[in-house]
């Protein structure tokens, strides 16, 4: 389980990162704090590292700049090669963003071989 605290700057709306016009939190950035959340809750030897292979999350509400959101993921599922968490993303007391990610478990070398 870990727990992020970001804060929504002009860098994070939707009109800077180019998936909107508003400035409001994007969609692309609230999945990437919650990917950065699911990072900091699985815990690894250090020649191992894990890799996004599926994210389904929805986007609930907006977040304007200035808003600080709390990021949480939990671990639901884990094997030797894989870990699925539940995520959400809340700004005070309402949800902004819930949903799922998984992560595949890779030996970093190998993976990096393969490119």
């Amino acid at each position: 389980m870990a727990d992020l605290t970001r804060t929504v700057t002009a860098d994070d709306t939707a009109r800077a990162v180019g998936s909107g016009d508003l400035d409001v939190l994007g969609t692309p950035v609230v999945i990437a704090w919650c990917e950065a959340a699911t990072m900091a809750a699985l815990e690894l030897e250090p020649q191992l590292t894990s890799v996004g292979t599926h994210v389904d999350v929805r986007h609930l509400a907006p977040s304007p700049v200035g808003a600080m959101i709390e990021v949480h993921a939990e671990v639901t599922e884990r094997t030797e090669r894989s870990a699925t968490f539940a995520v959400e993303a809340r700004d005070g007391g309402t949800v902004v963003a819930s949903g799922t990610v998984v992560r595949a478990v890779v030996d970093r070398e190998r993976f990096l071989a393969r490119l």
